[in-house]
Order: structure tokens, then sequence, then C-alpha cells
């Protein structure tokens, strides 16, 4: 049995269309167009961004006597109506579409503009009295709406998860820092005994390169809170009064009360249309985070192994069983799959910073992609922070034994007896402590080079440069 149907027309003739959809011509042309992409969606954030974006619009238009009261009102009300979440279902086109994103802002037109007609007591799909393109999308252009959007999107979820996420997990890492500060252990470069440090130090990196990463997101995000709204096709602006893009920022600011800096129109509102590099040096740091991420996950996989054969200078919580064969078997689970997301993240690097440099003339065409990995990237790298802080870090304990044994039995004591007993002392020390099997400890003692209190003396002060 057929589902009932409604007609409309756009500019390209009649279509067929669900009677009960809100939805209209131009995006059930897009629906089919782009059906085979339909498997990977457009983030819904960018959706309600957008709609957002409109409703400042429509407040700006009727504070300027561009739109009647009555229609403004109802095209407001109807992006609250979207922003619910309550008609998501019909804002479903995937990320491959055109360039600009025309389909996905056709779309959203034609749901505010039915929801808003509906309330003012019309069917779906009469376009009167409020028109999709010449109420809705009033003072806009795609090529403006659909970045200024993003924009606002990914300022809002770098502000609500990944920040807060990056925060927790370098908190995370500091309070461990402190329980473990009086641990004793051997450092490793090249994969080689260094010299002593403490296990509380290694965990005080980790808190300190997140906070440098967090650096970056504030000096970044600032930049995307510029926004080339109203400027139209190219950013000049056409067909749009002087007041317009002041009044859509100024409705906009407390609809987004995360935002990490004023909204503001761009210096030069074409390169801003035409140059969309700052998502690109936003994807750069969270390719800096991942980076960093990796680097940790890869640590405490290391300082975890064996548990018996390995390093084990730490232990991890056990999350899950590690192994459908080997009985008693754990691993490092939530460690390997921030790693991936840390990979993963730096793949949709690549792709954006591609996309980006995709511009020609006064128009970049792979703002969808842009715009969606960006965001994918950003809520990826949120959920692999917050997960490694509450199902691994948070629970990570010391094998405080592990680490002095290692320490006696390491390469990293002779650096460290060096300018007490003199480097040729030393080194036959060493050679002595390999053909035995005694520590360098040991054979310090039985020689009465040092005092036990004189060697715990300057094990301890090994680490105090860097308190």
């Amino acid at each position: 049995m057929n589902s009932p149907t409604r007609l409309e027309s756009d500019s390209l003739g009649p279509r067929s269309i669900p009677a009960d959809a809100l939805y209209g011509a131009h995006a059930s042309r897009s629906r089919e167009n782009f059906a085979r992409f339909a498997p990977f969606p457009l983030p819904l954030p960018i959706y309600h961004a957008m709609a957002l974006l409109k409703k400042a619009c429509a407040l700006a238009n009727r504070e300027l006597g561009d739109l009647p009261p009555d229609l403004a009102d109802a095209i407001a009300a109807a992006c609250d109506d979207v922003l619910s979440g309550t008609h998501d279902a019909d804002l479903v086109l995937p990320i491959y579409q055109a360039g600009s994103g025309t389909s996905a802002n056709m779309a959203l037109n034609e749901v505010i503009a039915n929801l808003a007609n509906r309330a003012l007591g019309q069917p779906l799909g009469t376009r009167s009295p409020v028109h999709p393109n010449d109420h809705v999308n009033r003072g806009q252009s795609t090529n403006n709406v659909f970045p200024s959007a993003a924009k606002v999107a990914v300022v809002q979820a770098a502000a609500e998860a990944l920040r807060p996420a990056a925060a927790a997990l370098a908190d995370a890492f500091a309070a461990k820092a402190d329980e473990f500060a009086p641990v004793l252990k051997a450092a490793r470069t090249h994969l080689q005994d260094a010299v002593p440090i403490t296990l509380g130090q290694e965990f005080h990196a980790y808190a300190a390169a997140l906070r440098r990463d967090l650096d970056r997101l504030d000096a970044v995000l600032p930049r995307l809170c510029q926004l080339g709204i109203g400027g139209n096709a190219v950013g000049t602006g056409l067909n749009t009064r002087l007041a317009f893009r002041p009044a859509v920022l100024r409705h906009l600011q407390p609809l987004v009360p995360c935002a990490p800096a004023p909204f503001a129109i761009p210096d030069d509102p074409i390169a801003a249309t035409q140059f969309l590099t700052d998502f690109a040096d936003y994807s750069a740091t969270l390719r800096a985070f991942a980076l960093d991420l990796q680097v940790i996950a890869n640590d405490l996989r290391l300082l975890a192994s064996g548990p018996r054969t390995g390093i084990a200078e730490i232990a991890l919580p056990a999350v899950e069983p590690g192994s459908s064969i080997m009985p008693g078997k754990v691993n490092p689970s939530i460690c390997e799959a921030a790693n991936m997301a840390a990979i993963q993240v730096q793949g949709l690097d690549h792709a954006v910073a591609l996309a980006c440099g995709a511009t020609q003339l006064e128009l970049n065409t792979h703002m969808p992609l842009i715009a969606a990995d960006t965001l994918h990237a950003t809520a990826l790298l949120a959920a692999a922070l917050s997960t490694l802080a509450d199902k691994c870090v948070r629970g990570i304990t010391a094998n405080a034994d592990t680490c002095a044994r290692h320490l006696e039995q390491s390469a990293a004591l002779p650096t460290l007896l060096n300018p007490v007993l003199g480097y040729d002392r030393v080194a036959a020390l060493v050679r002595e402590s390999l053909a035995t099997q005694k520590t360098l400890r040991d054979l310090v003692l039985e020689r009465n080079l040092l005092s036990p209190a004189a060697f715990d003396a300057l094990l301890a002060a090994s680490t105090s440069p860097n308190r």
C-alpha cells in the first residue's frame, strides 16, 4: 500500500513528497541524488547550529523591518522546535552533497517554513505565508550560513565536551602525580635504562602535556567566533542592510552561551568566505591533542606490560577479560581504544587540511566534509579523553617494589654515582655488576664506598632538580 503523498514544485518542476514530511522539493531531490551516500549523514549539530543562525537572522530582520513581526516570530519559534530535536528525522542528508552545503541549508529552510506555516494555520507544502527562500533564508546564502553554522557547532562541541574531557584527564594525571611522588624508578630513553625519575614526575608530565594542548585549544577557538553570516554569496553582503550583520550577531550571542569569545564580523568577509583555514588550524590543534594522547596511551601500556614478563611498574584497572582462549589474561583495552581514536583523529585532520586547501576563486566547495570531519574529530577525541580518565587513569596503581627493583638493577645508577665516585671506578663497578649479577648498591655498600644512608640520600636527591 502506497503512503499518502503531496505534490510540491520548485524551480525544476513538481515533486511527489510524503504527505507528512516537513522537508520539501529541494530536500527531496537531494535525498534522491545522494541516496547512495545515505549511510554517512551530515552531523545533526550542524543543522541545529544553522537553526540558531536562522533564528538570529529572523530576529534581526524583524528588528530592521525586513520581515513582518508575525512571520519573523513564527520562524523563530520553528527554529526552537528544530532545536528541540523533535524533527531530526526530516534533516537527514549525507555529508557528500553539494559542496557548499546547499542541500542541507535548503532542507532546513523547508522544514522551518513548513513548521512556521503549520503554526500559522496552513497545510504543509504551501510555501505561504512563510517561504523557505524569501523569508527563512532572508539575508543569507548557503555560502555563509553553512560555514558559520559549522563554526558555531564546533565551538559548542569543544566547549561542552572536548575541553571538560581534556581538563578532567589532566586533573586525573595530576592527582596520580601527587600520589606517586615518592615512587622512585628508572627513566628510559631509547627504551633503555636512563637516569632516576619518580613515577609521579612521569604522570605530572602527562598532565602538563594535556594542559599545553588546552592552551592551544583556547588560543584557536576565538578565531572560530568570526562568522561570515550575512555575507551572502561571496561575502560582500549583497541584498542586506549594513546593520544586518551586527544585528544577527547580537541576537546570536545569547543563544550560544558557551562561546569562548564574542561573535564578530571578520575583518575581510570575502576572505572569510573563501579561506576556511581557521578550521584547518583548529583541526591541527586536535591533531596535537591526538599525538599526545597516543604517546600517553602507549606509555601506559608499556609501563603496565607483563604482568610477569614485562615492565609492570603500574597496574591498570581490569575492565574486561582479555582473551577468548587464554584464561586470566587482561589487556590494556582502554589504552588501545584511545590509541585507535587518536589515529583516527589524525586521519580526519589530513582530510580537513586537504579540503580546506581545495577552495577555488571565491568559494570552498568542500564545506560539508570540513564541517563533518572536524566535528567527528572533536567528538571522538572528547570520548577518548574522558574514557581514558574514567576507565583507566583514576584506577591506576603503582607497583612501588617493582619500580625500586628495576632502579637498583638498572643502568641508571652509574650516571648517578659518577660525580661521587668517578667515571673509571663506576665503570669497573658496572662491569662487575654485569658479571656477578649483583646490584650496584650491593657492590658500593660491600666496598664501603658509600654508607646506606648516603646512597639513599643520593637516590632521593636525584630527581629534585625538576621537582
